[in-house]
C-alpha cells in the first residue's frame, strides 16, 4: 500500500486496511472509516456540482461534528482549499475572515445562520451556502443541505499534488487581525507522521478531541488519529468536567490540551478510571506550570507525560520525551521527528549553549507562508543563512524556515527551554522579563487558581508587571498581599508584580484556547484610565 503523500490519504488508506473500525465517536454517534471515505467521496461530488475551481476556498463555521470533519478532508481530496472558522467567533471575525481568504462556499448551520446574515452580504465572493439542514427561512445567497450535497452525481476532484495548498488556519490575532497561515498537504501529512511516531499512536488508541480544529494542535487530533487509525472523539464542552466525563466514559487513552485547561482539570478529582486507559497526556499552546504538571502526574500515575511546543506557522516543533520529564520538566525538548530547530542571534548566526535567541524552524513542516500578506510573511519565514542548519553554499534555491518570534535556549545536552514571545516581553527596570516566567512562580505558590502577567507603560520603570489572577477555588477573592509576599521571596525584586488584581474564574481565553494577555492588559488600561477620568 503507498505511503500517504495527501491528506485525504489519512482517512482513506485507513478505510482500506480496517474498513469497519470506528474513525469518530460524538456522543452516540459513531462513524466508522469506511463510512467517513464515502462521505468525504461526497463532499468531492457536491463541490464539483457546485463549480469551484482548484485552490479555492470552503470555510466551515461549525462546532466538532461529522460534517465539520468531512468538510475540512473532502475539500481537500477535490483540490479545494478548507478554512475551519473557530465556532466561539463572533459574526464580525467570521465575516473578517471570509472576505480575507476569498471563500467561495460556506458550510454552517441553519442556527448560526441568521447572526451571519449581514456577513454573507458583506462578502461578494461567497457565493453558496451549505446548511446541516434545511433552513426555516431561505438565505439571500443560494442554499444547499448537506444531505443535498452528498447526492450530487459522481464527479472527480482537481488533481492535487502534496506541495498544493490544503488548509489555511487563522490565528488568533493577538497582535491585531488574524492571519491566514496556509499550509499544505506536505505540511500537515508530514506533522501528521511525526507527531504520531513519537506519541506511539495506533489502532488501538482513543483521542479525545477538545481543543478547537481551528487551531493547529485541535486539527492534529484528526490527522494524527486517521494516520493511526485510532478512534477520535469529537467533544465540545461547557465545563472542565465534561472532558473529565468524556475521558471516563470513552476510555480514552490521549489527551492533548493548553495548559489553561489542564490547569481547570486538576481543580477537580478525577475518575480513578480515567487512570486505567490513559496512556499519555500532552500539552501544547505554552509552558505546562510545574504545579498543574506535578498535579496531573499524581491524578494518573501510569500516564506518560509529553510536554510540547508548537506554532501555527509550522505546525509541530518540539517535544520531551517522558523519560526527561524529572529531569528537566521546564524543558520544551527537542525537534520532533522530520524537522530540525535552530536557537539563532538577530544576526543569523548560531547561539552558544544556554544563549538566549530566536526559535528557527526548519523542514517538511514550514508553512507556505500568510495568505495575501507579503510584509507579514516576510517577517516570519525567511531563507535560511549559508552554513546554517543543512544549508551550503552550493545550493542555489533558497530554503524558507520559520522564524518563531519566541526567545528560548538551548542547554549544552541539545534540550530547549522557552523564555517567552518577543512581542510579550516586559521591559521593565532595564530587564527583560518574561510574562510566562512570572507565571510559573505564581502558580508554585498554589495561592492562584489562573493567572496572567502583563506588562504597563510606567514613567520610571518602563513597563511595570501587572497580574490578573483568580483565588484557587475559582473565586475573585485572590489573597493580593499573600500573592505579592509569597513573590518577594521567590523573585528578583525587578520581577514583582506592582499589583495583583482579582478575578473570577475562568480567564478569557482566546478562540485557540489559550488565556488572552493582551485583552487582559487591554481591560486593565480602561479600568485605569476611567479610574482617573482619562
Amino acid at each position: 500500500m503507498p505511503d500517504a503523500c495527501l491528506l485525504y490519504d489519512l482517512i482513506r488508506e485507513s478505510a482500506q486496511r480496517r474498513p469497519d473500525a470506528i474513525a469518530l465517536t460524538q456522543g452516540g454517534s459513531h462513524t466508522a472509516y469506511s463510512a467517513l471515505e464515502a462521505d468525504c467521496a461526497g463532499l468531492v461530488n457536491g463541490l464539483m456540482a457546485l463549480g469551484l475551481k482548484r485552490g479555492e476556498r470552503v470555510a466551515v463555521y461549525l462546532e466538532k461534528r461529522l460534517e465539520t470533519v468531512v468538510t475540512s478532508f473532502g475539500a481537500t481530496q477535490a483540490g479545494t482549499v478548507f478554512v475551519p472558522l473557530n465556532p466561539m467567533l463572533k459574526p464580525e471575525q467570521v465575516g473578517y475572515i471570509l472576505r480575507d481568504c476569498q471563500v467561495r462556499v460556506l458550510v454552517t448551520s441553519p442556527e448560526r445562520l441568521p447572526a451571519l446574515e449581514a456577513v454573507v452580504a458583506d462578502c461578494p465572493q461567497l457565493r453558496h451556502l451549505v446548511l446541516t439542514a434545511a433552513p426555516a427561512e431561505a438565505p439571500a445567497l443560494p442554499c444547499t443541505t448537506w444531505v443535498e450535497l452528498l447526492q450530487a452525481p459522481r464527479s472527480a476532484g482537481h488533481r492535487v499534488i502534496d506541495t498544493d495548498m490544503a488548509a489555511i488556519l487563522y490565528t488568533s490575532g493577538s497582535t491585531g487581525r488574524p492571519k491566514g497561515v496556509v499550509l499544505s498537504h506536505r505540511n500537515m501529512v508530514a506533522g501528521a507522521k511525526s507527531v504520531a511516531s513519537y506519541l506511539n499512536n495506533g489502532p488501538a488508541d482513543t483521542l479525545l478531541a477538545a481543543l478547537p480544529l481551528s487551531f493547529d494542535a485541535g486539527f492534529s487530533q484528526l490527522t494524527t488519529g486517521f494516520h493511526s487509525g485510532a478512534r477520535v472523539v469529537l467533544l465540545n464542552y461547557l465545563l472542565p468536567k465534561d472532558v473529565l466525563r468524556a475521558l471516563d466514559r470513552e476510555k480514552v487513552t490521549g489527551l492533548t490540551a493548553v495548559p489553561p485547561l489542564y490547569i481547570q482539570l486538576c481543580a477537580h478529582e478525577w475518575p480513578a478510571s480515567i487512570g486505567e486507559n490513559l496512556r499519555y497526556f500532552a500539552n501544547t499552546g505554552g509552558r505546562m506550570p510545574r504545579e498543574t504538571l506535578n498535579t496531573l502526574r499524581q491524578r494518573v500515575p501510569k500516564a506518560q507525560p509529553f510536554l510540547m511546543y508548537g506554532l501555527t506557522e509550522a505546525f509541530r516543533s518540539t517535544y520531551l520525551p517522558p523519560e526527561e520529564v524529572d529531569r528537566r520538566p521546564d524543558s520544551i525538548g527537542k525537534a520532533i521527528p522530520n524537522a530540525e530547530i535552530l536557537v539563532l542571534r538577530d544576526d543569523g548566526t548560531e547561539c552558544a549553549p544556554d544563549e538566549p535567541g530566536e526559535l528557527v524552524h526548519r523542514g517538511a513542516l514550514v508553512g507556505q507562508g500568510y495568505w495575501g500578506d507579503a510584509e507579514k510573511t516576510a517577517e516570519r519565514y525567511r531563507p535560511l543563512p549559508v552554513g546554517i542548519g543543512g544549508r551550503e553554499a552550493g545550493l542555489q534555491l533558497p530554503e524558507y524556515a520559520v522564524y518563531s518570534g519566541d526567545t528560548v535556549r538551548r542547554d549544552a545536552e541539545g534540550f530547549l527551554y522557552f523564555i517567552g514571545r518577543r512581542d510579550e516581553m516586559i521591559k521593565t527596570s532595564g530587564y527583560r522579563v518574561s510574562p510566562t516566567e512570572v507565571e510559573e512562580v505564581l502558580y508554585a505558590t498554589q495561592l492562584v487558581g489562573e493567572c496572567a502577567a502583563f506588562g504597563t507603560e510606567h514613567a520610571t520603570l518602563g513597563q511595570a508587571i501587572q497580574v490578573v489572577a483568580t483565588a484557587p477555588d475559582g473565586s475573585a477573592d485572590v489573597d493580593a498581599a499573600a500573592v505579592l509576599a509569597a513573590c518577594r521571596q521567590r523573585m528578583p525584586a525587578y520581577m514583582v508584580p506592582a499589583h495583583v488584581q482579582g478575578m473570577a474564574a475562568p480567564l478569557p481565553r482566546n478562540p485557540n484556547g489559550k488565556i488572552d494577555r493582551k485583552l487582559l492588559s487591554t481591560n486593565w488600561q480602561e479600568q485605569q484610565d476611567s479610574a482617573h477620568g482619562g
